[in-house]
This record gives C-alpha cells, sequence and structure tokens, in this order.
C-alpha cells in the first residue's frame, strides 16, 4: 500500500463532513419529495396556453416557478453532494440522475412560458403590471425573456429544445465519471523511495514538493496515463463543443461565446479585451517565469516546477484548525455580521474537508443557500488550502446574502460576478497576512503565494480562456477536436504564456484533458475577471473602510437583480473598461519589484 493512503468514505470522521440531512433527513425523504416532483409536469401544464390572459394567471404562474426553484434546489444539491462524496457509489449516480431527469421534466414541461410570454403586447403587459403591484417582482424576470426575442423559437422548438437539454450535458458527466471515478494512477516515488498516492487530489500536492524527483514523477506518471486514453478524452470534448454549436445555430446566435456570455448580459468585448489586455501584460508573466527559474536555482526550469513554492518556509503545514482561524481574523473587516455567518457554517457541517477514495476533486460550494450552502474540499494543511477555504466560503456567503435578500427569482446570480466575492476573500487574506509580519522570509512566501495566484488566476485562466474560445471557432468552421490538433494548439499556447525561460515540456500539452472547466461554456475567464474585480474592491474596502463594505455588502445582496456590469458597479468596480484588469496586472508587477528585492 502507497504511503499517504486515501481513506475511504466510511473511515473519514462525521464532523468532516458536511451534514446533508439539513434538506432532508434521509434517503427516504428525498426519494418522496422526487416523487412528488414528478407529478409537477401536469400542474404545469394548466397554464399552457393562458399565461397572456390575465394578470392573476401570470402571477400564479411565476409563483409556481418559485416553489419549483425552492423544492428542486435541494433536490438536485443532495444528490450531487451525495454522489460527489464517492462517485464510485451507484446508488448516489442513480440518485444524480434521477434528480436531473426531473429538473430536464420539469424545464421541458415549462418550455411553453417563454414564446408566451414572448407573445404578449406590450401595452398589455404594462396594464398587468398595473392590475397586480406583485408582478413587480418579477419584471426583471420578465425583461430577461423578452430582450432575448430573437432568439425564443416557438412553442414546439423550445420543447424540443429543452428537452435536449439532459443529453447536452452527456460529455460533462462522461468526463467528469472517468475523471473521478474511473483513472487510476501508479503509485510515484520519493527522492527516499517511498511512495506516495497519486490521484486527481494529490496531483498539484505533488507538484507543490519540494522534492523535484517526486514532482517530476507525479507529472510524467499523470499525463502517461491521461495520455492513454487521449482520443476518447477529445472525442468527449469534441461533442461538448458540437452540442453548443447545436444550440447556438438552433437559437441564431452568430456564435457559441456570442450565445453563451449573452444569458448573462456580459458583451463579448469583455471576453476578448481580456485575452488582449492579458497579452500586453506578458511581460511580466515572463519576470514571474525567470524569477521562480532563478529562486529554484534550476538550470532548466521545467512544467513539474510551477507549483512547488519558491521560498522554503512555504513546506509550513497549516492544520484545517489554525485555517478556519486566520480566515475568520482576516475577514473580520468585512464586519460582526458576516464572520457570525463564517462560525456558522464552520460549526454545523456546512464543508466536507477531507479527500477520500471516489470523492470528488477540486472545491466548490453548491451555490444554492436553503437553507444554506453547501462546500466541497479536499484540504491539504497547505497555504493554498487555507486560501481555497477563504474562497469558497467567499461563494457560499454571497449566495446566502443573495437568496437571503433578494425574492426566488433574483436569488441566482450570474456566473459573470460569481469568482468575485470568493476571490476578495483571498485578497483580503492575503493583505491581512503580510501586515501581520515584516519577517522578509515569511513576506517572500505569502508574496510568493499571491503571485501564483495571479498567475493562475489571471493569466492560466487567461490561456484557458483563449484555448476554449479556439476551440469553439474550431467547431464553428466545421473541424473535429481530435487529439492531435488539441495538443498542438494547447503546447503553443502554454509556450506563449510561459516564455522564454520555462521548458514547455511535451507532456503538457495533455493538460486540457484534466481540465473540467472546459465543458463549463465559456465559463474560465470570469475567474481573471473577477480576480481583477476583487483586487479593485479589496483595496476599497481596506483604504475606505466602513462606505465600502456597505456597498460590497450591497452587491453580495443584490443577487441577479440586474446586468452584472451594472452589479460591480455597485461595489465601485467597472469592468467594460480594460482599467481594473491592466490595474491588478500592475499590482502583479509591484509584487514582482518586491520579490526581486527579497531574493
Amino acid at each position: 500500500m502507497a504511503e499517504n493512503r486515501i481513506p475511504k468514505r466510511s473511515e473519514v470522521p462525521a464532523e468532516f463532513t458536511w451534514d446533508l440531512r439539513d434538506m432532508y433527513p434521509d434517503d427516504e425523504a428525498w426519494k418522496a419529495e422526487y416523487e412528488a416532483l414528478l407529478q409537477m409536469p401536469s400542474r404545469i401544464e394548466s397554464f399552457r396556453g393562458r399565461l397572456g390572459e390575465s394578470a392573476e394567471t401570470l402571477l400564479e404562474f411565476f409563483r409556481l416557478q418559485d416553489e419549483l426553484t425552492l423544492r428542486l434546489m435541494p433536490l438536485h444539491t443532495y444528490a450531487s453532494c451525495s454522489s460527489d462524496g464517492d462517485t464510485a457509489d451507484g446508488f448516489y449516480q442513480d440518485m444524480r440522475g434521477k434528480a436531473t431527469s426531473c429538473y430536464i421534466a420539469i424545464a421541458s414541461a415549462a418550455a411553453f412560458a417563454t414564446p408566451e410570454i414572448m407573445s404578449i403586447d406590450e401595452d398589455r403587459l404594462n396594464l398587468f403590471y398595473i392590475a397586480q403591484p406583485e408582478l413587480e417582482t418579477y419584471r426583471r424576470s420578465i425583461y430577461q425573456i423578452r430582450r432575448r426575442a430573437a432568439h425564443i423559437l416557438s412553442d414546439r422548438e423550445e420543447e424540443l429544445l429543452a428537452a435536449a437539454g439532459e443529453i447536452s450535458m452527456g460529455p460533462e458527466r462522461i468526463g467528469g465519471a472517468f475523471r473521478d471515478a474511473d483513472v487510476r494512477f501508479d503509485a510515484v516515488k520519493d527522492e527516499n523511495g517511498e511512495e506516495h498516492a497519486l490521484t486527481g487530489g494529490t496531483f498539484v500536492p505533488l507538484l507543490e514538493s519540494a522534492d523535484r524527483i517526486l514532482r517530476r514523477g507525479a507529472f510524467e506518471s499523470y499525463y502517461a496515463r491521461m495520455g492513454a486514453y487521449r482520443n476518447t478524452l477529445a472525442a468527449t470534448l469534441d461533442a461538448e463543443f458540437r452540442q453548443r454549436l447545436f444550440f447556438s445555430r438552433a437559437r441564431k446566435y452568430p456564435d457559441t461565446l456570442s450565445a453563451a456570455l449573452d444569458v448573462t448580459e456580459v458583451p463579448t468585448e469583455v471576453y476578448t479585451n481580456l485575452i488582449e489586455t492579458v497579452h500586453g501584460n506578458l511581460d511580466k508573466m515572463y519576470r514571474y517565469v525567470a524569477l521562480r527559474k532563478k529562486l529554484l536555482g534550476v538550470d532548466e526550469l521545467h512544467m513539474w516546477d510551477v507549483y512547488t513554492p519558491i521560498v522554503s518556509a512555504g513546506s509550513r503545514k497549516i492544520g484545517f484548525e489554525e485555517a478556519k482561524t486566520t480566515v475568520l481574523e482576516a475577514l473580520s473587516v468585512l464586519g460582526e455580521d458576516y464572520t457570525a455567518l463564517l462560525r456558522e457554517g464552520f460549526e454545523h457541517r456546512w464543508i466536507d474537508v477531507y479527500e477520500n477514495e471516489g470523492k470528488r476533486g477540486g472545491a466548490y460550494s453548491t451555490g444554492g443557500a436553503r437553507p444554506h450552502p453547501y462546500v466541497l474540499l479536499n484540504h491539504k494543511d497547505t497555504l493554498d488550502s487555507m486560501f481555497t477555504l477563504a474562497h469558497e466560503m467567499g461563494h457560499a456567503l454571497h449566495s446566502w446574502h443573495s437568496c437571503r435578500y433578494q425574492p426566488v427569482n433574483t436569488s441566482d446570480y450570474v456566473i459573470f460576478v460569481a469568482e468575485v466575492a470568493s476571490t476578495c476573500n483571498e485578497v483580503l487574506l492575503v493583505r491581512h497576512l503580510l501586515k501581520k509580519t515584516t519577517d522578509p522570509g515569511e513576506r517572500a512566501w505569502l508574496i510568493n503565494h499571491f503571485l501564483d495566484s495571479f498567475k493562475g488566476t489571471v493569466y492560466r485562466q487567461t490561456m484557458f480562456a483563449e484555448f476554449e474560445l479556439m476551440l469553439g471557432r474550431m467547431a464553428e468552421a466545421g473541424e473535429t477536436l481530435t487529439a492531435e490538433a488539441l495538443c498542438e494548439k494547447y503546447l503553443a499556447l502554454n509556450r506563449l504564456y510561459f516564455g522564454p525561460d520555462m521548458v514547455s515540456d511535451e507532456p503538457i500539452a495533455l493538460e486540457w484533458t484534466r481540465i473540467p472547466h472546459f465543458f463549463y461554456n465559456y465559463y474560465v475567464f470570469q475567474y481573471a475577471t473577477g480576480f481583477s474585480a476583487a483586487v479593485a474592491i479589496a483595496n476599497r474596502i481596506l483604504s475606505e473602510g466602513e462606505s465600502a463594505v456597505r456597498d460590497y455588502k450591497k452587491f453580495l445582496s443584490s443577487g441577479g437583480s440586474d446586468d452584472p456590469i451594472s452589479l460591480l458597479k455597485i461595489a465601485g468596480v467597472d469592468m467594460s473598461s480594460p482599467e481594473p484588469v491592466n490595474s491588478a496586472l500592475a499590482l502583479f508587477g509591484e509584487l514582482l519589484d518586491e520579490m526581486e528585492k527579497l531574493s
């Protein structure tokens, strides 16, 4: 058995797992609610052809939608969290599939609503608002439907697209099942010949090791195994982009990017301007790579050297209890009400903390916050894990505020603002830690982490976004996403972003095989824009205090009540301009200056 054996799910102490009983007391209660929800399509059907008949009927339909949202959210969250705790458990895989099918069935049944609401005459709709003032609650939802008039199809066509929704999830589900449940890696040896378990969850922590033999072994073993399945994984990604192309063309969008971003009211120029702005700042990335090479003292810097800390203090362990305490201290600038919510999450098992066999890799917050959010971690007692805790609880409390202060129909914020609160927490955490120390070694350790965050979130996620845009354009041009083509394009981008001082080892061409975000429909660019917005917001909080905190909480509480560009302006950030990205990268340059002096 390899050292550091990953425990089975049953071996993890309960206090380190999330308590799903806050949603349902047991699986049987979930099943009863699932069976009850299966009857809902007939109730929805009773509204077909009637949404324009009166203000009362339209209001009743929106109230039904609210009820369904409140019931479907825990149904899906319970099933997903249960499955993610052990992705090899067939019972919970089946439960998750049932939850998805139930959601699709209800969405399909309600597909008539969009074209019917679209067809209501504007004057008649205005009279509805007068006749039933409660409809004002749903004005934003009605606007969201009607603004996309050019992309709404007939009743029957909308039904077909809704029914095809479950099929469209296939590529992501297949890729996720392969990465999280099926693929197995050989254990890797360190410089002393001791073995370490290699999994999707341990891969990056192993690359963070000071042991270069272990890092290289993990890198080569991981991609050797993934490379053996490159054609299957490429076919899965090809299927993902083909379904995007199908839906974008069906809805009469010029391309897949426009279709994806229009849903969240983000101009495509924000996406392309990000790539252009980062390209204009690649010199700073090249400086970072050169500094890493110098501080690691290597003749050649390889891709297995990217994650390891470049200062010795980075090996200090930070247990989960210490991480929670430090995060609470750092975020105290947001007020006692905010930290009280953090404590509630810590003390009442909102969080699934440690890795176990079959557990989904990475980290996330569920998004839904009724009764409260849930957070998945794979905590490793590292500085990075402490920042992940701050990050995911930022998501969780954003969801909590939105669900608490918004009506159901506008409580779900769009993905463009989704990474702002999480990253703001990270910025506040690193500023707190830097403020506490003047020790050159500790400062270098922390700055190294923050530089790595910049590299991973702004530069690297923009690289991912550029790769994803390439894939979309290939699909639109009728090209097949073959493993050979994907590897060629990915390797070229890696060389462009890391520059001349990095050896872009051939296996890195396969990195696309392990990135689940390429199935998330142009999601990753928002990590970079969100990070840039978060830097601006955190700086304002630390410099202006209470007024900035008040504006920030108003933003957190705004959900999806306006378009995302307008929502961020509440917190004092204008993302329609390249200024926030340039400003964030200017800070990256300033931190590089200090790091170069400390070294």
